[in-house]
């Protein structure tokens, strides 16, 4: 082993065994809540926790559009992962919400991932490698915000708060009246940090993908999920608005249902209408586009769509779904991707 890795894993481990009584006072029956994927990053996560000898539940939020290779993948490999299914899949969130999910409104990570572990600590996979936002991460954070640092530092931001607390507390009670600090201030720990919020640790988050694939072949010797070997370089949501135009192309491809369940999708949000004006005016200039087009009687679109909401055919209203979904999986906005898909096409032989 690089003696660079070997570092690395004895920081994580010092982390993880420095965190652990953190986590125990947050739930002193299973300690962190590890969240996990079946990714390797999470599967270093996993076995790097297993080797500090931390106590620690994984969890898995399914989201109902992963891939049916990585669930197979963890049920198998690991069975003591608990899955957790979405109360409703995206699907049906995206039409009572009226907008899809995007690299801006990323509101499926919102509500499928991002609120599980609260009131816990919880460790996280990312690593500082990974993307620009990541590599502004810290190894230890409070969920909403309030703190960002290493675990030394959060220690001594924790005293500062649970001192508030105490004298806050200290101020209502009557004058020359003795109280319990200590009570107090073993209490404080849990309350400093709000019920609704986690206390999220990235023990990996300084590892590289090198240090990533050595530690998982050559230190646990555990197998990965068989998307790595067809080509995957990151393991995630079909279609996950954060990836790039060549994995969405792949995952319309190999995935034509999750392709055709976006689509009735569309066509759900378009029967109930947008929830906001600024969703109505949104998609009517796609509806705009093939009204305008059917008015002039020509193949030329106009680049300030007219919108009429009336005496939309099926075939139109197919298009219409078509051109949305086709803007939704190329991630630009609205004005780039009808420059680039119609203001390029200055005449359209019949």
């Amino acid at each position: 082993m690089r003696a660079t890795l070997q570092q690395k894993i004895n920081n994580s481990i010092a982390l993880l065994r420095k965190a652990e009584a953190l986590a125990l006072k947050y739930d002193p029956q299973d300690g962190f809540y590890l969240a996990f994927s079946g990714g390797k990053d999470s599967q270093a996560l996993y076995h790097i926790a297993k080797l500090a000898g931390v106590r620690f539940m994984a969890h898995m939020n399914a989201t109902s559009i992963d891939p049916a290779e990585v669930v197979r993948f963890v049920r198998s490999q690991y069975p003591d992962v608990e899955i957790i299914a979405p109360k409703q899949s995206i699907y049906s969130l995206a039409v009572q919400k009226g907008i899809l999910p995007t690299q801006n409104i990323r509101w499926c990570c919102a509500e499928l991932k991002e609120t599980a572990g609260a009131g816990k600590v919880t460790l996280l996979g990312i690593r500082h490698e990974e993307s620009t936002k990541r590599s502004k991460r810290k190894e230890v954070e409070v969920s909403s915000h309030k703190f960002k640092g290493d675990m030394e530092q959060f220690e001594e931001w924790q005293k500062e708060q649970t001192a508030k607390i105490i004298k806050k507390v200290a101020k209502k009670l009557p004058k020359n009246t003795n109280f319990d600090e200590f009570s107090i201030n073993q209490e404080s720990t849990i309350k400093c940090v709000n019920g609704k919020d986690s206390i999220l640790i990235s023990p990996i988050i300084e590892w590289t993908a090198r240090d990533v694939w050595e530690f998982l072949n050559e230190v646990v010797s555990v197998p990965h999920c068989s998307l790595y070997d067809n080509g995957h370089h990151r393991i995630g949501c079909i279609l996950c608005p954060m990836c790039s135009m060549k994995e969405k192309r792949r995952d319309i491809k190999e995935h034509p249902h999750v392709v055709h369940k976006w689509k009735q999708a569309i066509r759900d949000m378009r029967r109930r209408g947008g929830q906001t004006d600024e969703q109505i005016l949104f998609y009517s200039q796609f509806e705009g586009l093939i009204l305008n087009r059917r008015e002039r009687k020509i193949g030329v679109f106009s680049e300030s769509p007219a919108c009429n909401t009336a005496g939309i055919t099926e075939q139109e209203e197919n298009e219409i779904i078509e051109n949305i979904f086709d803007w939704w999986i190329s991630g630009k906005s609205y004005e780039k991707w009808y420059a680039d898909k119609f203001l390029q096409q200055k005449i359209i032989f019949e």
